[in-house]
């Protein structure tokens, strides 16, 4: 059974296809194509790349700011040019997707149909980044794939079991009542993650306090306790919490009052500052690229250092709330772009944290593999994981049609 995932982000669409038929579900098979398409580098276009299992790639920008065009071409790739590993796109049983928000409506991953995508758009508003860049995926691959089975799978699946405490907002109750909670997101990376920490360490999940650091474009924290998300740091939309690449996390509300009301500032204009022009991006004034902003650090740009050093206290004061949320602490796991790459974060963020007996090595250089970059005399294991959040979709995938299709 040949399952296509979709993982469209606020900046950057990637796509795998996997084989399931003999695959096993207690280990990340490598896929059999994988495709990424990323607006970050080209003015006025994206850049495409493909590569499939024989090591076969391509690379080449198109002249297009559309997503479902870069879609489309993208899932030609499968069939055409170097990167071709099927002889026709009928081959493919399922697509699942990554959609970041399923408001109080969808806790497990379902099959896309008019009602679905309704709600996904009636929740446009509390993910103005994602969900249309998730609708539109379904779109271009019904355009290209036909009546295939979609699959939704939500990132806000994983954090529905958050006690009320950490889910509900100090406002008035009405809130409560009108559905206006803490949602929380990334939810199918933190899930992962955590299940990997657990089978790295040869523990049982429900026995371990993980706090999960998603940190990318979009940045948020997870504290996972018995199994479940106990806590996180994005809420109501994913611009709560973490400073991230362009978007500025939590920040006074009264700041936004003082906007209106004395700087003009309209809705749509504290939208685009808050989620476009803030964080790295804002700071910096650079970019919203962590590389290109510690570059910038290092050749003496004071913008860029004042932009790290937030970056990382914001990081480590949310870190410390979600240790709290745990009542102690097993496990820190790093992933995702930042989280996984850059070794100056995972330094000065676990920094804050040597009185509780962590420790890493004296060069937690990045391995290949996921790694354990702690001590060994360290009391809390600190590990870097790759994030595989298409493979997981792929397995919701499968559990959600296998009944159907009959297909193991």
């Amino acid at each position: 059974m040949k399952i296509l995932v979709l993982n469209a982000g606020s900046s950057s669409h990637k796509s795998c296809l996997f084989d399931l038929s003999s695959a096993d579900a207690d280990h990340s098979p490598s896929p059999l194509w994988r495709a990424a398409l990323d607006w970050t580098h080209q003015e006025g276009g994206v850049e495409l790349t493909a590569t499939n299992a024989a090591g076969d790639s391509m690379q080449q920008v198109l002249s297009t700011t559309d997503k479902a065009e870069g879609i489309e071409a993208m899932v030609k790739t499968l069939v055409q040019g170097p990167t071709q590993v099927l002889g026709d796109l009928a081959e493919i049983a399922a697509v699942g997707h990554r959609v970041v928000h399923g408001g109080h409506n969808y806790q497990n991953p379902v099959v896309v149909d008019d009602e679905v995508k309704a709600t996904i758009e009636s929740l446009i508003p509390l993910a103005p980044a994602h969900n249309p860049a998730n609708l539109q995926g379904i779109e271009a691959i019904a355009q290209s794939l036909g009546t295939i089975p979609q699959v939704a799978v939500f990132d806000t699946a994983f954090h529905s079991h958050m006690p009320e405490a950490a889910a509900t907002y100090p406002g008035p109750y009405a809130w409560v009542e009108q559905g206006i909670r803490r949602y929380g997101f990334h939810g199918i990376s933190h899930q992962y993650v955590a299940q990997r920490a657990a089978k790295m360490l040869g523990r049982d999940l429900e026995s371990l306090k993980i706090l999960t650091c998603h940190l990318g474009n979009g940045c948020s924290l997870a504290a996972v306790k018995d199994g479940f998300c106990v806590d996180t740091t994005m809420g109501f939309t994913p611009l709560e919490g973490l400073m991230m690449g362009s978007r500025s996390g939590s920040v006074d509300p009264g700041l936004l009052i003082h906007l209106m009301r004395h700087e003009g500032y309209s809705v749509d204009d504290l939208d685009t500052l808050l989620n476009k022009e803030s964080g790295l991006k804002g700071l910096s004034g650079l970019s919203n690229d962590m590389r290109l902003v510690t570059e910038a650090m290092e050749q003496g740009n004071p913008q860029a250092k004042l932009a790290i050093e937030v970056f990382i206290h914001r990081l480590r004061r949310e870190m410390g709330g979600m240790i709290a949320s745990l009542g102690g602490l097993d496990v820190v796991v790093f992933t995702a772009g930042i989280g996984e790459n850059k070794s100056l974060v995972w330094q000065r963020a676990c920094e804050g944290f040597e009185f509780l007996g962590l420790r890493l090595n004296d060069d937690p250089s990045r391995a290949q593999d996921d790694q354990d970059i702690a001590t060994m005399d360290s009391a809390v294991r600190v590990l870097v994981i790759h994030t595989q959040e298409e493979w997981a979709i792929a397995q919701a995938c499968l559990a959600l049609l296998q009944p159907a299709t009959g297909h193991m």
